[in-house]
Formats: structure tokens, C-alpha cells, sequence
């Protein structure tokens, strides 16, 4: 064998087994990423954590929590404050999520997996950054798979199916803390309202009956109402009172700024508590939705949440909150049936 053909072949053979090499490497590195943390450093800065954005279908973050002193605020409600538990299991999912296997790395077939690029209209995935004390943590999260996610880290080629899936909301409103309120029912002593459209009423406590509760508990005075229009009559005192779960456990669906709002024709309603502490509610219906204000002088935390916010509450609470009149009267008896009221004519004689 010639010198010359000797090196052709040892030239060969050596590429053949830098590509067996190669293969090899790849399919161990496939391997190798299998139960690794999907953002690794995480874990240890989840205390340094100040802020995360989501980012879908737009350049712009459509959710930012960041933290301000000790309190995390939603920015784009006015930095109301935050659900800290929601924030805290999104972050814990990131941290503990794990590469179960790698997919695609080819752009074109992004979008059938939901992560491609996050700022495109309609992106079916979203952008979640992380930013910690180490720097910015960013992971675009697309479609559920099994008990898992889709996702790619921003900024890198290949995705993946990561364990425990990663599950958050794009919207603003579903990261508020949606505690607004708690005030029972035995607490209230006087109710007045005044309706956008309707008359001025009053409900109170009148003397306690001097009867106890089926647990040996004395029972709570009945309510009477004051304004009831001539010829009507009250509703029985039981239906006088207000539900149970009108003003206790109240929350929000929504905030927004008060002066953003239309609130020229309001409903209002003033509670008056047995430790003559005042609640004052002040409501308006725009479209389809229900909104409130609310203010308690002496409670300071209250006024700080509540100061220059309007809140959207469901429209059942709304209701309950605001009554009309007529639901606290003696319905008005049927009109009488004509047809059955008129005098019957009597029988034609016959003839002689």
C-alpha cells in the first residue's frame, strides 16, 4: 500500500470516528439533561427574587410584581398590593421544575409547541422573568404536555418538557390580593341607603327580643326599616336583615383607580357598627360590571388600600349590598283579573 493512500485512510477513518464521537456526545448530552433543574442557580435566590413580569402577545410585560420596601404591588394596578401566595407558588414551580426530555430546536416548529417568540400577537406561550439578586431568569412557557410544560429558555434554540408544569395568569386582575373586606352581619346596628335611581330608606336594630340562639347564644336584634311609602307595609324583620354574606368575606375581582371610573350617579350605603365605627359604600354600575369604593376613617389599613381605588365585586354581592326598596316591602296584591271580576249576566228569559 502506497504512502499516499495510507494517509487517505487513516484521514478517513479518524473523521468516521470524530462523527461516531460527535453522535455519541449528543445523544449522552440528551441524556445528561434528563432531571436536571430547568433554572438552575434559582432555588438558592428566591429570597433575593424583586421582581417578575409576564410578557405574552405583546413587547410589553402585561403583569408586573415587584417588591416595594416589604409589600409586593401589581404596577399595572396602580401597585395595588399582590397576592403574595400565587407569586410565591409560580416562583417555587420555577425553581422546581425539571427537564423530563428535549424537543425541538427548530423556530419553525415553535409555535405547534407554544414557544415561539412572546411578543408576537397571539403567542400562544408567554415570557416569565425572574429578576434576582444573580440577575435575570427568563424561561418562555408554552403548552401543557401530560404533567408538564413546554418550554425554552429566552434566548436559546432547543425546548423542552419540564415536571411539575408551570401553570400562571396573563392578566393583571388575577394577581391582586382580593381581601377586601369582613364585617358580620351581628356587628351592624344601622344601614342607610341611598340608590342612583330610587328612594332614601333606613334600616336599624330595634330592641333585642330577649330570646336566645339553638346554641344558647342570646339572639341578635331584628332590623326595622324606616321610609316605607304610604299604603305599603315592611317585609317580615328576617327579610329586612342583610345576608349573612353581604358585607363578611368580601373580596374583589378587580381594581382600578377611582377617578378613572364614572361614579356621578352613585349608590351609596352607610353601615354603622355596634362600636359606632362608620363603613361607607359608595357603588356604580358601568356595563356589565360592578364597582365600589370604600372608606373607614378609623381604620388605617383599610384606608391605605382602599384610598382613591375603586373595586369591581360580583354582581350578587353588588346587590346585596345595594337593595332596592321594594325588596324590603310587602309585595303589592295581584291586580284584579277583569274577566273573572265582572258581574255575569243573567240568563235571557224564555219566551212565554
Amino acid at each position: 500500500m502506497s504512502r499516499q493512500r495510507f494517509v487517505i485512510l487513516l484521514v478517513a477513518a479518524l473523521l468516521a470516528i470524530s462523527g461516531a464521537l460527535y453522535l455519541s456526545s449528543q445523544r449522552n448530552r440528551v441524556r445528561d439533561t434528563h432531571g436536571t433543574p430547568l433554572l438552575p442557580s434559582l432555588a438558592n435566590e428566591l429570597n433575593t427574587v424583586s421582581e417578575l413580569s409576564v410578557r405574552k402577545g405583546s413587547a410589553t410585560p402585561a403583569v408586573t410584581i415587584h417588591k416595594q420596601g416589604e409589600q409586593w404591588t401589581v404596577v399595572q394596578r396602580a401597585n395595588y398590593p399582590a397576592d403574595v401566595s400565587k407569586l410565591r407558588k409560580l416562583l417555587l414551580a420555577l425553581s422546581d421544575a425539571k427537564i423530563r426530555e428535549e424537543k425541538t430546536s427548530n423556530p419553525a416548529s415553535y409555535s405547534v409547541i407554544g414557544v415561539e417568540d412572546p411578543s408576537l400577537p397571539g403567542a400562544a406561550g408567554a415570557q416569565i422573568d425572574v429578576l434576582a439578586q444573580d440577575g435575570k431568569h427568563a424561561v418562555i412557557v408554552g403548552k401543557s404536555v401530560g404533567q408538564g410544560s413546554f418550554v425554552r429558555r429566552a434566548g436559546d434554540k432547543i425546548s423542552y418538557i419540564v415536571e411539575p408544569g408551570i401553570s400562571f395568569e396573563a392578566e393583571p386582575r388575577f394577581w391582586i390580593d382580593t381581601r377586601l373586606l369582613d364585617l358580620p352581619t351581628d356587628k351592624i346596628q344601622r344601614i342607610e341607603v341611598k340608590l342612583a335611581a330610587g328612594p332614601v330608606y333606613e334600616l336599624h336594630r330595634v330592641a333585642a327580643p330577649g330570646g336566645t340562639t339553638g346554641a344558647g347564644a342570646p339572639a341578635a336584634a331584628p332590623f326595622a326599616l324606616e321610609g316605607v311609602p304610604s299604603g305599603r307595609k315592611a317585609a317580615d324583620p328576617q327579610l329586612l336583615a342583610p345576608s349573612p354574606t353581604a358585607y363578611s368575606g368580601l373580596t374583589a375581582d378587580d381594581v382600578a383607580v377611582a377617578g378613572d371610573l364614572d361614579f356621578s350617579k352613585p349608590s351609596t350605603a352607610t353601615l354603622t357598627l355596634s362600636d359606632g365605627k362608620i363603613v361607607a359604600f359608595t357603588g356604580t354600575a358601568i356595563g356589565d360590571k360592578r364597582w365600589i369604593q370604600v372608606t373607614q376613617p378609623t381604620d388605617a389599613a383599610l384606608t391605605a388600600r382602599t384610598a382613591g381605588r375603586a373595586f369591581e365585586i360580583p354582581s350578587y354581592r353588588y346587590d346585596a349590598i345595594f337593595r332596592p326598596l321594594e325588596q324590603l316591602l310587602i309585595p303589592k296584591p295581584a291586580p284584579a283579573d277583569k274577566k273573572n271580576t265582572a258581574p255575569k249576566k243573567s240568563a235571557a228569559a224564555p219566551p212565554s
